[in-house]
């Protein structure tokens, strides 16, 4: 007697393989990766692409805010005085007064800052306030309110992003002693020197202080100082540097030639 042969098993004849069963937890995870991408590239938008965009726009309008007071002059021109000026000369006498500013509401542009250090092409408008919706994102650098305006005895105080938004502030660390620091108006040109720079904490407010950081003392000097975060991308700190008033151009006079000296 023969035993039986084992049974083979039966090929599978055309039948597809059998496609994985869709979960919701896959549903979610894809959904997790997408929006990761999509975080992702608008990150790189903001802190890259979108910087080059805001800072193009901001060095535009500055620079169409100082076209603006040149063709106003040229309508109305004053005759510059023969007389030298010891102010654009740099000796500026204790009594001198600057032509006189209203300190500008949240928003209102009152001037542009030039700094030969950062390029030809930074021209960046100022306007009052620091709030970060009305001044600082949509416009550029702002100004302490309570701080004094450009020229005057005391301490003149402005805040600017060091990252996004066209990161005025965002070659603050790379000031160097005597680098000139340029605050055009519309009656002219503001030429102060850095000094120093140093890293405080957010709740020292005693840098805007008409001394900074020396609340005892009678202010004589006339000084600027730029506010701005650190590290970068960060709010743990503030980087701050200060600089001193060492002239004042009529714009009957020209440009001054700190607006190009020393640095190509």
């Amino acid at each position: 007697m023969t035993s039986a042969s084992p049974a083979k098993p039966r090929a599978a004849h055309g039948r597809r393989p059998r496609r994985p069963r869709t979960t919701v937890l896959g549903v979610i995870g894809e959904l997790f990766i997408t929006a990761g991408v999509v975080l992702l590239l608008f990150v790189a938008w903001q802190l890259w692409i979108g910087d080059m965009i805001y800072g193009a726009e901001r060095n535009e309008q500055g620079a169409a805010l100082s076209q603006e007071w040149a063709e106003q002059a040229e309508q109305e021109p004053t005759e510059p005085s023969d007389e030298p000026d010891p102010i654009a000369e740099g000796d500026i006498p204790a009594d001198w007064e600057p032509p006189h500013m209203d300190v500008p509401v949240d928003g209102e542009r009152f001037g542009v800052m030039r700094v030969p250090r950062w390029g030809d092409d930074y021209v960046m408008p100022m306007a009052g306030g620091i709030t970060k919706p009305i001044t600082l994102d949509p416009i550029g650098i702002g100004h302490y309110s309570d701080t004094e305006m450009p020229g005057e005895v005391g301490n003149f105080a402005l805040a600017g992003h060091r990252t996004t938004f066209g990161k005025p502030f965002n070659q603050i660390a790379e000031l160097q002693v005597g680098d000139a620091i340029v605050v055009e108006t519309q009656d002219g040109w503001y030429t102060y020197r850095f000094r120093t720079l140093e890293y405080v904490t957010p709740d020292q407010t005693d840098v805007l202080l008409d001394v900074p950081q020396k609340p005892d003392v009678p202010a004589g000097g006339r000084y600027i100082t730029l506010t701005a975060c650190s590290p970068m991308y960060s709010l743990a700190e503030r980087i701050v540097a200060y600089g001193v008033l060492e002239s004042f151009q009529e714009r009957a006079d020209g440009e001054p030639d700190s607006l190009t000296e020393g640095v190509s």
